[in-house]
């Protein structure tokens, strides 16, 4: 099966491939990259977390 890589969009195989959906190890690092950067982002309500050392609630930012 061919698919194209969601990075840089060139067609590449499903099968024997190890870094599927990606074409290669390059552009699954960049994707990688953008999540740590908060590049991408999923929508919703932003979470509260109890602040362990005085029990106070605090929001995440």
């Amino acid at each position: 099966m061919k698919i194209k890589c969601p990075i840089c969009k060139s067609t590449t195989t499903w099968e024997e491939n190890p870094f599927r959906p990606f074409c290669s190890e390059k552009c699954k690092l960049i994707d990688l990259g953008k999540w740590a950067s908060e590049e991408y982002r999923i929508e919703g309500e932003e979470a509260e977390e109890k602040d362990k050392e005085d029990g106070e609630t605090v929001k995440n930012q």
